[in-house]
């Protein structure tokens, strides 16, 4: 009867799940950063979002520093203010993207709408997909006839940064020539445009930043720019971005 007992106590412990891999698992199921990334996704403090769980905002810091492990009644009321379901701190979490632009894999394009072209750009996001900026090293070749560079717009913001050479950018009705280290933020929805100033080539790095076009919608073209095309740059309307 004894012997019976013992066997039935050592296959019950055989049964049971290990307290050491129960505390693996809810550590990487990185409960305290989940929490910590709606809270800050959301601009929300520890206080607050103690006033919506009823819970202290010591025990919420607890929570997502992994010193404690919270209960289901404690992730129901987070994930309730959140509007999110209990599932979302158990679900898998999908690889962080990571992408790599390689330069031997880079297709050069040329500026399209323009013969000769004024310059040529390689895109340097092209493998990631619904990204949310688009960008890009650009060179511009000296021209050796005097025209008016081609201006365009479209929805969302432009940065760029002068790697070397000059560059002459336009901006409605600003002109300014950037060297070498300059660099310039602007609204992509007024009509713009560049031009290589110097004897060299130029170089830049240019990223556009996606926005809906209901926040930033598109303007036309002043007047004074009525009687040239106002078209998308392959360098900032993703043109060719995709190979």
């Amino acid at each position: 009867m004894a012997e019976s007992s013992i066997v039935k106590s050592e296959e019950m412990n055989k049964s049971q799940v290990d307290p050491e891999t129960a505390e693996r698992f809810i550590a990487e199921k990185h409960l305290g950063d989940r929490i910590r990334r709606l809270r800050l996704k959301k601009s929300m403090g520890l206080v607050e979002l103690g006033k919506h769980t009823g819970l202290s905002a010591s025990f919420l810091s607890q929570l997502e520093t992994g010193r404690v492990v919270p209960t289901l009644r404690n992730l129901a009321r987070i994930a309730m203010v959140f509007s999110k379901d209990l599932s979302y701190f158990f679900e898998n979490e999908p690889n962080a993207l990571f992408r790599i632009h390689r330069r031997k894999d880079r297709v050069r394009m040329p500026q399209t709408g323009v013969e000769p072209p004024t310059y040529f750009f390689e895109s340097l996001g092209y493998m990631v997909p619904d990204r949310h900026m688009d960008p890009y090293f650009a060179e511009f070749i000296p021209s050796a006839a005097q025209t008016d560079p081609k201006p365009h717009l479209h929805a969302g913001s432009e940065f760029l940064y002068v790697l070397d050479g000059e560059l002459e950018v336009r901006h409605g009705d600003q002109v300014c020539t950037l060297e070498s280290g300059d660099a310039i933020y602007f609204d992509a929805g007024t009509p713009h445009s560049y031009q290589c100033a110097g004897s060299k080539p130029a170089g830049a790095i240019i990223v556009t930043m996606h926005q809906a076009a209901q926040s930033m919608p598109l303007r036309a073209a002043p007047a004074a720019s009525a009687q040239r095309t106002v078209a998308p740059s392959p360098v900032l309307s993703g043109e060719g971005a995709n190979r």
